[in-house]
C-alpha cells in the first residue's frame, strides 16, 4: 500500500479541548494503517511543526485532529499551501461545520430544518431566549465539538451557569431549541452512505461522558426505522453535508421527533475514531473493518 499512498502522515492530539480524544483517535488509526503496510508516522501539532511536512516528504495526511485548531479550517489551510493531500473537507468547509452559527444558518436559509436558534450576547439575553425557543432549551460554544461546553437550561440560573461555562470555551455562544425526539447519525464517506445509527442514552442528552465513558449508552445499528423514513434521513443528511460544502467524510447528527420532522444537529467534519466512536461501528455493520475504514478515508484524500 505504501507506494499507493507515499508516506503518511497521522495528525493527532493537537491544542484544542479535545486533545484526548484526538490522541485515541489518532493512535487507531496510526495502527491501523501501519497494520495495513502504509508508511505511517504521527504528527502531533503540540510539539511537532506542521510546516515541516513538506520538508520530510510527507505525500499525505490522514486528520484526527478535533475541536480548534483542527476541524475549523486552519490546519487545512496550511496543507493546502503546502499542496499536500489531506482527509476530510477544504478550509472553507471545515470553518463552516465547525461554527454552529454558521452552519445552522445555511441550512436554514436552504429550508433544511435545523432546531430554532438564537446568538447569546449575554447573561441579559435570558428572557428575550426564553420567549423565542421556551424551556427548556440548550446553550452551546458554537466553536466545540464533543459536547464539551453543552449544557440544558430549565432556569436562569442554569442559564447563568452555562453561559459562564461556555464563554470560557468560545466567544461566540448559542440557545438552540429542544427537541423531543430520537437521536441519530450518519456517516458519508465520499458520497456513500452507512448506516444509520439511533443512539439511546441514560444521560438528559447524548453529552461527554455518554460519548466517551459511560458504558450504559446503546448504539442501534441497523435502525428499526421505516424504510422510507431511512430514505429521508439519507437524503436530508446528504444535502445537509453538501451544503456545508463538506466532502472526503464526515458524520451527520440529527433528531427525528414524535411526528416524524427531521432536524438536523450538526456536522462532525472529523468524527471520532475511537473504540466508542461511531463511523467505525456503522462501518463494521456492512462489514467494514476498522482498517479497511481507514483505507477508505485515505483514499478519498484530496489538495
Amino acid at each position: 500500500m505504501s507506494y499507493k499512498f507515499g508516506k503518511v502522515a497521522v495528525l493527532l492530539g493537537g491544542i484544542s479541548n479535545e486533545r484526548e480524544i484526538s490522541l485515541k483517535s489518532g493512535s487507531a488509526v496510526l495502527a491501523a494503517l501501519i497494520s495495513e503496510g502504509i508508511d505511517a508516522h504521527p504528527i502531533d501539532p503540540m510539539h511537532d511543526d506542521l510546516n515541516d511536512l513538506k520538508a520530510k516528504d510527507f505525500n499525505r495526511v490522514f486528520i484526527c485532529l478535533h475541536g480548534k485548531d483542527g476541524e475549523d479550517g486552519k490546519v487545512q489551510g496550511i496543507l493546502d499551501e503546502m499542496n499536500i493531500p489531506y482527509t476530510g473537507s477544504g478550509k472553507s468547509a471545515s470553518a463552516k461545520g465547525m461554527d454552529k452559527l454558521i452552519s445552522k444558518s445555511i441550512w436554514k436559509d436552504n429550508n433544511l430544518s435545523t432546531p430554532d436558534f438564537l446568538r447569546v450576547n449575554s447573561v441579559n439575553d435570558y428572557g428575550s431566549i426564553v420567549s423565542r425557543l421556551n424551556l427548556p432549551f440548550f446553550v452551546k460554544p458554537a466553536n466545540s465539538g464533543s459536547s464539551i461546553g453543552i449544557n440544558k437550561v430549565n432556569s436562569e440560573k442554569d442559564f447563568n451557569r452555562a453561559f459562564q461555562e461556555a464563554i470560557i470555551i468560545d466567544k461566540n455562544i448559542i440557545a438552540e431549541k429542544m427537541i423531543v425526539g430520537r437521536e441519530y447519525t450518519l456517516t458519508i464517506i465520499g458520497q456513500e452512505l452507512l448506516p444509520i445509527i439511533e443512539i439511546q442514552t441514560k444521560t438528559e442528552f447524548y453529552d461527554y461522558a455518554a460519548k466517551y465513558s459511560r458504558d450504559d449508552t446503546r448504539f442501534i445499528c441497523p435502525t428499526d426505522l421505516p424504510l422510507k423514513l431511512v430514505q429521508d434521513a439519507n437524503a436530508i443528511c446528504l444535502r445537509a453535508f453538501n451544503l456545508i460544502g463538506c466532502k472526503g467524510w464526515g458524520r451527520v447528527d440529527f433528531i427525528i421527533d414524535n411526528n416524524n420532522n427531521f432536524f438536523i444537529i450538526e456536522i462532525n467534519s472529523i468524527p471520532g475514531m475511537t473504540n466508542h466512536s461511531l463511523v467505525p461501528l456503522s462501518a463494521e455493520n456492512i462489514g467494514i473493518s476498522f482498517e479497511e475504514l481507514t483505507l477508505k478515508i485515505l483514499e478519498t484524500s484530496c489538495a
